[in-house]
């Protein structure tokens, strides 16, 4: 009974970790799946391929580490957030696509309730922004452009949730219809300081209450998997939202403490401790984890292209083949130069959110070539956490001082693009040594729910440095870069 059993859904696949006893990673499984593009600015899922590739990767994993249900204490779920299912009670089918967290097809709808002068309330009871990113306007358009949707949602015949409890069903056989605190605060629709759903959202989004999941705990009792499923039933005993079970991966368990995850793009939460701070730089307010029916606040800032940025570099401007060419790239880069790119592909994420925005690349010369391009996409990265920490912390500041960040994801691997992210906050970034932060959320919840890794304060003491990278710039150097990084956002901002 020594394995946790660590699933984590997301957008572009599926993958499951068993960790051993000592928290070690035992045996990994992974699969990809099909993204759908029915429209522009529309992305979708087959739900059907959310739970086939989850369920496949557990046995997968199980398979090689030679485990079985019994040997499994419990599993750990960690997912994809604010992507939206509507399926029916009693079939199990879902009566959409799942609509996924990158979609935009509710923008109008956001606008309209903008006009209405309805983001106020949205942001007081939920801590987020009236934007197509999170579930509601999801829900809603579902609820009106499926036939008879709405009609058997006000019936009871319908459920919703977000991938989470989309899985939790199909594991338990559609016997638990369950949310962790982490992804209700994900929605839209649940009042993050009232601990409950909000019916002020839901009256405002038409959304019939009797849809939506119990929420629980990020470590509670979520059911059992159903027998025939891994030759036995097992224990459900955590869940939290990939972001989340980050953080928790990175034990930012004390106020103040910061973790970035670089993936495709960026985020950066900023444990605020019991209180729920509301933020002056359009920051998001949210639950971090929450414990004994205790929640845990933070600061969420989103960045849409951080390692996108060197996608680009490979498949749009083909100037590198690998990834890892990037950074012996970067430091052939001509110091004499200052190309700044601001790779607002997708528009701005925080703490602009500048949706209409694009890409812009200034400081060009004639000696410009790959090396300059691919220092200042490592750059952008760094520029745009700083935008991020200096919202942050213009919202609150934590007592003592302590700026040290925390950081994760496949970029933070680039020992030269972390160094400049030292460089450019002007403060000390964290390297751990086990990169599967948010896995290893996941898998601690449920094991220490179920008696096999330590307490809190006991996982905290677990945590190991890879590496420490310290400030090395000049405050005169770094003031410069970063003034011509905010002077090239206004002008891209202003094309």
């Amino acid at each position: 009974m020594g394995y946790i059993l660590a699933i984590d859904q997301g957008t572009t696949s599926s993958r499951a970790i068993l960790f051993d006893e000592g928290l070690k990673i035992a045996a990994v499984a992974q699969e990809e799946f099909t993204q759908h593009y029915p429209a522009s600015g529309w992305v979708e899922h087959d739900a059907s391929d959310l739970w086939s590739s989850t369920a496949a990767t557990c046995r997968a994993a199980m398979e090689k580490a030679g485990a079985r249900a019994g040997d499994i204490a419990a599993i750990g779920i960690t997912n994809q957030r604010e992507t939206t299912l509507i399926w029916d009670r009693k079939t199990g089918k879902p009566i959409h696509n799942a609509i996924v967290w990158q979609d935009r097809r509710t923008h109008e709808m956001c606008q309209r309730l903008k006009s209405e002068g309805q983001e106020s309330t949205v942001t007081d009871r939920t801590g987020l922004l009236l934007d197509p990113y999170f579930s509601a306007t999801k829900v809603a358009w579902i609820l009106d452009n499926v036939e008879g949707a709405r009609a058997r949602a006000e019936a009871g015949e319908l459920a919703f949730g977000t991938v989470d409890s989309w899985l939790i069903w199909n594991l338990t056989g559609g016997a638990v219809h369950v949310t962790d605190a982490t992804n209700a605060a994900r929605t839209m629709l649940y009042d993050i300081r009232k601990g409950r759903w909000s019916s002020t959202m839901c009256k405002m989004l038409g959304v019939p209450m009797s849809l939506l999941p119990e929420v629980r705990d990020c470590a509670a009792d979520f059911g059992h998997t159903r027998a025939d499923l891994f030759g036995g039933e097992i224990p459900i005993l955590g869940v939290a939202g990939d972001q989340q079970a980050a953080t928790i991966g990175q034990a930012c368990f004390q106020p103040g403490m910061l973790k970035s995850t670089y993936g495709t793009g960026c985020f950066a939460l900023l444990n605020t401790g019991d209180t729920p701070v509301a933020s002056r730089n359009r920051l998001l307010t949210t639950i971090a984890y929450q414990m004994d029916g205790k929640p845990t606040y933070a600061l969420e800032g989103s960045i849409f292209i951080a390692g996108a940025v060197v996608q680009w570099l490979r498949d749009g401007l083909r100037i590198i083949r690998e990834a890892k060419e990037t950074q012996p790239l970067a430091e052939t880069a001509d110091d004499g130069q200052n190309v700044v790119l601001v790779p607002a592909f997708t528009g701005l994420g925080a703490p602009y959110w500048n949706a209409e925005c694009r890409g812009a690349v200034f400081g060009l010369t004639r000696n410009s070539g790959p090396a300059e391009f691919a220092r200042a996409a490592l750059e952008s990265v760094g520029y745009q956490t700083r935008d991020l920490l200096e919202a942050m912390y213009a919202d609150w500041t934590p007592e003592g001082g302590n700026r040290v960040l925390r950081v994760d994801g496949g970029m933070s691997a680039s020992d030269w693009a972390m160094q400049f992210l030292s460089d450019i906050i002007g403060a000390g970034v964290d390297r751990p040594q086990v990169l599967e932060t948010t896995a290893m959320g996941a898998a601690w919840l449920a094991g220490q729910r179920a008696g096999v890794y330590p307490d809190m304060d006991g996982f905290a003491e677990t945590w190991a440095l890879d590496r420490s990278f310290s400030p090395e710039m000049d405050e005169d150097e770094r003031a410069r870069k970063y003034d011509a990084w905010k002077r090239a956002v206004a002008a891209a901002q202003a094309f």
